[in-house]
């Protein structure tokens, strides 16, 4: 490449990041498209079985660790970071309070997806812009292709990655959201970050709820609340239940406990503003919600993920875990009558745990097809 090309390149890098703040995004770094150091680490943790039932992190390995075959030509990926912990919700609170719902905090506004790819979408077409003749050949993705974004991130500079397997920022801590864009011009690439900044801390390992580190840099799916509530389509482990909570879709100790997240700040966005009161919403409220409403009230949300099936599975359990009282135990009973197997099964276990704490007169917990047997 010429001198004058190089030059030319260079600044159209700086000019991309510009405009890549002025659309939102609190940085910008540029790598390259490989994966391929991440390979024996990840085929090691599909062996261990972390994956759960995620069964597609099993496949297209192929392209998780050479991109350049998700879109044939990419010379270049842009890694992006934008900030979403929302300006007001309550957290910490929150969580003290067992009858209140915690709502993981990128989930509280809009759908991330929608956000960042409409951002990353002008991005690429402002880069184009940019380019006399053919212009050029970009792609998007924001957490929906079988990219590891993380290990990319890191590798653009944007951060290392953390014990608790999240990427980590010397001036933003955690509270980011990730969003890449394959382009076919070859930029001038960011240096790498090559060292780890967690020393000998263990806070995010030792405060998870359900232990789901086995080790540090190592997160046991199988075990994670954000997984159980989220992904996982089935029953809750009965052993896990009464970790949980009141969290009932995602989890965020392990950024609240991490040092480097007093650097982060709060996302004056207003789709990741708090919709519908979820910030700080009681278990019970929630848990009346039926159907249509909650398919109204998270119309363009992340958590629409769960389905109301999980949904009500997720709050079962919480109301198990909270301080119960008449009009939860009514509620209970009234939703079991028309409830699917798998979500009685977690009424039920609710009923019996809010029981075991009060009373030891039984409660009316009905027989219902497919449920579970209780513990004793």
């Amino acid at each position: 490449m010429s001198d004058d090309a190089t030059a030319h390149f260079e600044q159209l890098a700086q000019a991309l990041k510009a405009q890549a703040r002025a659309l939102g995004f609190q940085d910008c770094a540029i790598t390259l498209p490989d994966a391929s150091a991440e390979t024996e680490s990840y085929l090691q943790w599909l062996e261990a079985g972390h994956q759960a039932d995620m069964a597609y992190l099993k496949e297209n390995l192929d392209k998780r660790f050479n991109p350049e075959l998700l879109q044939p030509g990419t010379r270049r990926i842009i890694m992006l970071r934008m900030d979403y912990l929302p300006a007001e919700a309550p957290i910490v609170r929150v969580l003290k309070d067992a009858d209140s719902a915690y709502i993981a905090r990128y989930t509280l506004g809009r759908d991330y997806h929608k956000l960042m790819r409409k951002r990353l979408k002008q991005l690429g077409q402002w880069l184009d812009s940019q380019i006399e003749g053919q212009g050029v050949q970009f792609r998007p993705f924001v957490d929906s292709a079988p990219v590891l974004e993380r290990p990319l991130a890191r590798n653009a500079g944007l951060g290392w990655i953390g014990k608790h397997t999240l990427l980590l920022n010397r001036h933003a801590g955690s509270w980011f959201l990730l969003g890449e864009l394959f382009i076919d011009l070859p930029l001038p690439i960011d240096p790498p970050e090559t060292e780890q900044h967690c020393g000998r801390c263990s806070a995010c390992l030792d405060v998870c709820p359900t232990n789901a580190f086995p080790e540090p840099y190592v997160l046991d799916a199988r075990r994670c609340i954000s997984y159980l509530t989220i992904e996982n389509k089935g029953a809750i482990p009965l052993e896990l239940r009464p970790l949980m909570g009141n969290r009932i879709f995602g989890c965020d100790d392990c950024q609240l406990i991490c040092p480097w997240n007093r650097f982060a700040r709060r996302s004056s966005e207003p789709d990741f503003q708090p919709r519908h009161g979820l910030d700080q919403a009681s278990l019970l409220e929630l848990f009346l919600w039926d159907e249509p409403t909650f398919l109204a009230r998270t119309e363009g949300s992340a958590i629409r993920r769960t389905g109301y099936e999980g949904w009500q599975r997720n709050l079962a359990v919480a109301l198990g875990n909270g301080s119960g009282g008449q009009a939860v135990i009514s509620a209970l009973l009234n939703r079991r009558t028309g409830a699917s197997p798998m979500v009685a099964e977690h009424i039920d276990w609710a009923l019996q745990q809010l029981n075991d704490r009060s009373t030891p007169r039984p409660l009316p917990i009905l027989a219902h097809p497919g449920a579970k047997r209780l513990p004793e």
